[in-house]
């Protein structure tokens, strides 16, 4: 099984990597995230999703429910909202033209609940 199961949902975490002279302002961007973004991600099945960021060094850490990440991410790779979000975001992460495909999905080894 990949990713530890709670009440039929998959909890995910991942880490992508911020251009560290981009990190305040791609916190600005995200200080009002597009409605049509928020509403995309819950209708593809993103729950309980929370960012994380070391601002030392731009490391950020996404966590997440879902039933099905893997279905999750084809659906919302699917929608034309977030390759308008994600062109918009390519600029702040290093070494890619699309953020969705430079995170890195973490292995849970311990949950405390």
């Amino acid at each position: 099984m990949s990713g530890a199961q709670r009440e039929g949902r998959e909890r995910v975490c991942f880490r992508m990597q911020l251009k560290p002279e981009r990190i305040e302002e791609y916190l600005e961007a995200h200080e009002v995230v597009w409605p049509e973004m928020l509403d995309a991600l819950r209708e593809t099945g993103w729950r309980d999703y929370s960012l994380f960021i070391d601002r030392t060094d731009g490391l950020v850490v996404g966590v997440l429910e879902t039933e099905d990440y893997e279905r999750a991410q084809a659906e919302m790779a699917r929608r034309e909202v977030n390759a308008r979000w994600q062109a918009t975001m390519a600029d702040f992460f290093v070494g890619s033209e699309n953020p969705d495909s430079s995170s890195r999905r973490l292995e849970e080894y311990f949950h405390l609940v």
